[in-house]
């Protein structure tokens, strides 16, 4: 068992459901993102989902957009989110850390010297926005070589027979995307996510974590009564991008929204 697995076997024996933020890695600059890791773990944090800057990440809403546009401004590069995850593994050993991207960048690197390096570094997780199972034969298996979690994405369009597929293939846990459209995007229906996830239940038995149009607490804990993790972005980096003035109000604000979304989880 790597991390990933087992924190959630620690979350299932204690009753708690799984806190994940996401933060788009040299956003507003490099030097700031592992004291960000570290203020998102004391507010607490359980995964930390560290976003690889890209130019086109077709996925996201225009808060991310925006961040991958500050991180790139600064040159940041699959390189220094290693160099990032070396360093927050210097004082936590123990809080899975999951690179969220798009296929792009590691395609530039190779994905066997990706794979090696991610893992050197103490990267637990993987999740390529626009890598599909069925297109992962190579890379895949170079990630199960190094301990790596091969994590994929479940949308509400997504059939029962491709939902069986990405099960298959998935590890860690299934990152289940609540809403159609793009991150940051609007209402969340949370008995239709309800209502959703219980065919993937009866499909793998890997935690199925909720993102997109988580924003407070009151979400938080609304989502978290159905799914095994909660993950949160946007509602993360806007605090990042309203901080880039005063980059030292950004941990204190990060810890404000997470401990809020995690003292509801817990309630």
């Amino acid at each position: 068992m790597n991390r990933i697995d087992q924190r959630f076997a620690a979350l299932k024996e204690q009753g708690r459901t799984a806190l994940i933020p996401y933060i788009t890695a040299g956003d507003p600059s490099p030097e700031h993102t592992v004291g960000f890791m570290h203020a998102l773990v004391e507010a607490g944090a359980d995964i930390i989902e560290l976003g690889v800057p890209f130019s086109d990440p077709m996925a996201d809403g225009p808060v991310i957009q925006k961040a991958c546009e500050r991180a790139l401004k600064h040159g940041t590069r699959l390189s220094h989110l290693f160099e990032m995850v070396r360093e927050f593994r210097e004082a936590d050993q123990e809080t899975p850390v999951v690179l969220m991207g798009y296929l792009n960048p590691i395609e530039r690197l190779g994905y066997r010297v990706f794979a090696e390096q991610a893992a050197a570094a103490g990267v637990d997780g993987v999740l390529t926005v626009d890598m599909p199972p069925e297109e992962a034969d190579e890379f895949g298996p170079l990630l199960k070589e190094q301990g790596l979690a091969s994590i994929f994405l479940v949308a509400p369009t997504t059939s029962e027979s491709r939902a069986a597929t990405i099960c298959a293939h998935g590890e860690g846990y299934l990152y289940y995307v609540s809403l159609k459209g793009v991150t940051g995007a609007a209402t969340l229906d949370v008995e239709a996510v309800d209502r959703q996830l219980a065919p993937l239940r009866r499909l793998t038995e890997l935690p199925l974590c909720v993102g997109f149009g988580i924003r407070d607490g009151a979400s938080a804990a609304a989502v978290g009564r159905i799914a095994d993790g909660v993950v949160v972005g946007s509602a993360l980096v806007s605090r990042i991008a309203e901080g880039v003035d005063d980059p030292v109000s950004i941990a204190p604000a990060l810890k404000a929204v997470l401990g809020e979304m995690r003292r509801a989880l817990d309630a």
